[in-house]
């Protein structure tokens, strides 16, 4: 649908970000009669959002508390815990938990600092990152950690672990679209998320 013009439906969403979630989703809607084409626009951090507003996707995964809501019609489809991801030989890849204020006092592995939605960068001396490759390689090389959704976990490779950030705030994940959609397609692609 979305700058097309053909049959489908266009999902937006942070490549490597609710990769389980998203396959459960896909094969749902695919099974249901009526379904469409389904594109995926594998997006950078807060991209998702920006391509839903300006009408390059139809539907977009959003994850709160990081992106922005307003203005779209959403259901909550998961909520999840965080975990520090550390490398596999770090001292606190054997602990059970950390809390935040540990992570922020790591000073032999500062947290990563990703993009904000006006294109800069928060202060502090963590790399600045751009994507999850970028991330996860940065991390087993001990120049970073980072605190993400529980579910990336199954996603880590070996030189990697994660440990849950017992205070961390939760994170949802949400399927969003335009208020003014009347399109089947992403009705029917909401209905099969929802019911996953």
């Amino acid at each position: 649908l979305a700058a097309s013009g053909r049959p489908g439906v266009v999902l937006a969403t942070k490549a490597g970000a609710s990769g389980e979630l998203l396959a459960k989703m896909l094969d749902a809607y695919a099974a249901e009669p009526g379904a469409v084409a389904v594109d995926l626009l594998l997006c950078g951090v807060g991209e998702q959002e920006r391509m839903l507003r300006d009408g390059r996707a139809d539907v977009a995964l959003l994850h709160l508390p990081f992106d922005s809501t307003a203005g779209f019609d959403t259901e909550e489809l998961l909520t999840e815990d965080q975990v520090l991801v550390v490398p596999a030989g770090h001292p606190l890849a054997v602990r059970a938990q950390v809390w935040t204020a540990e992570v922020a006092e790591l000073a032999d592995l500062p947290l990563a600092r990703w993009r904000r939605r006006d294109g800069t960068y928060p202060q502090g001396p963590g790399p600045e990152v751009r994507d999850q490759a970028q991330l996860y390689q940065l991390v087993a090389l001990g120049r970073a950690c980072c605190v993400v959704p529980e579910s990336v976990r199954s996603q880590l490779r070996e030189d990697l672990a994660a440990v849950p950030v017992v205070d961390a705030p939760p994170v949802t994940t949400v399927i969003a679209w335009p208020p003014h959609s009347r399109s089947q397609a992403v009705a029917g692609l909401v209905r099969a998320a929802t019911l996953l």
